[in-house]
């Protein structure tokens, strides 16, 4: 025995020592698969949660659309209507014509004239008016969406322990989100005046010298509008119809800046005014001007459809006078922001691709990690 452990002992050596590193490099491979196996099933777990989430953002996404479009953007556009209707109300000027027809010694001819012309510039600010607000609304208002779905996905991510990291400042309780939708009637509260008082001029300085006896085709028409509405984009700053639409950051910000007298830091922005800055953001790019020019241009062009229809395909091609083409655009500047027309053009603007493309980019970037 001794003889064959002193002949053997080196091979017994190697063998035990081959046997120990194979043991010990299957203890290291069987750790290291285990590890694997852990994390393949923690990316598992992961993946169906993160799926889960996009599951359930969708659903709530969807909700918050169906409820901006079926509840929000009508009841702003019929509150909107009423508000139009009472500050450009056409009807006593034509009383005073008709009167003034009926009773030839009650009017001047100077009087006739500019009730005339008071009345061209109204008809053209009521209908190019009419067009921006039911575009922009439309569009204003999916914005709103857009951004509350991103909040909605931070929400729920939080909620369902997702791997990615959140600011606290990003989730919005639903007084915030009631609140933020509201603020689309701001137009109709606040601004619409002064909105009124910007289209007025710019119709008053493209309607300048043309007369009640000069003929209106199809193209002069339609050239018309899109110069209305280009000068009133073309007032002030580029983007100063925002200040129309929602009100300037520092108004949002007064209501948080007062402070108590031993404090003399300024208060943090609310939930509120985080999400109207967020909202103020994407009306001021670049992206958005470009789909809100294509789409005033294409309602342009439905409505010139429509216009064709009540004047007679004929006499619109051909021309009409001024004075026979106004109580038409008065027809149309009336059922332009009443359903079922007002919906039918939020409707085109909804569909249009490149519409749809912007607020699928839109969505697609705000979860932000």
């Amino acid at each position: 025995m001794w003889e064959f452990w002193r002949r053997h002992k080196r091979k017994v050596y190697v063998t035990f020592g081959v046997l120990g590193s194979g043991y010990l490099l299957y203890k290291l491979y069987d750790g290291h698969r285990r590890r694997l196996a852990d994390l393949e099933r923690e990316l598992a777990d992961e993946k169906s949660n993160e799926e889960l989430i996009r599951s359930q953002i969708k659903e709530h996404f969807e909700k918050i659309q169906t409820i901006a479009n079926s509840t929000t953007l009508p009841h702003v556009m019929r509150y909107l209507s009423s508000r139009i209707d009472e500050e450009l109300d056409l009807t006593h000027l034509m009383e005073r014509l008709v009167k003034g027809k009926d009773e030839p010694n009650s009017l001047t001819a100077a009087e006739k004239l500019e009730l005339w012309d008071r009345l061209k510039i109204l008809n053209f600010t009521r209908i190019v008016l009419s067009l921006w607000v039911t575009t922009i609304l439309s569009l204003y208002i999916r914005v709103q969406v857009n951004i509350l779905g991103r909040h909605l996905y931070i929400d729920t991510a939080r909620g369902l322990g997702s791997s990615i990291q959140f600011d606290e400042a990003d989730l919005i309780d639903r007084d915030d989100e009631q609140q933020f939708l509201a603020s689309a009637d701001y137009l109709t509260n606040v601004g619409l005046p002064a909105l009124i008082s910007s289209f007025e001029t710019a119709a008053s300085e493209v309607l300048k010298g043309k007369q009640l006896k000069d003929f209106f085709n199809t193209t002069v028409l339609h050239d018309t509008i899109l110069q209305i509405l280009d000068s009133f984009l073309s007032m002030g700053h580029p983007y100063h119809w925002m200040g129309f639409l929602m009100p300037e950051p520092a108004k949002l910000f007064n209501s948080s800046a007062t402070s108590s007298s031993d404090n003399t830091d300024p208060s943090p922005a609310s939930k509120f005014e985080q999400l109207m800055l967020e909202a103020r953001a994407v009306l001021s790019s670049s992206e958005f001007e470009n789909i809100l020019d294509m789409s005033l241009k294409t309602v342009v062009d439905v409505m010139m459809e429509d216009i064709r229809v009540l004047c007679g395909e004929t006499n619109l091609k051909v021309g009409i006078p001024l004075a026979k083409l106004l109580p038409r655009l008065a027809h149309m500047s009336r059922i332009l922001l009443e359903e079922p027309t007002r919906d039918r053009y939020i409707q085109i603007v909804q569909d249009m691709p490149e519409v749809e493309m912007f607020f699928t980019l839109l969505y697609a970037s705000t979860p932000a990690s």
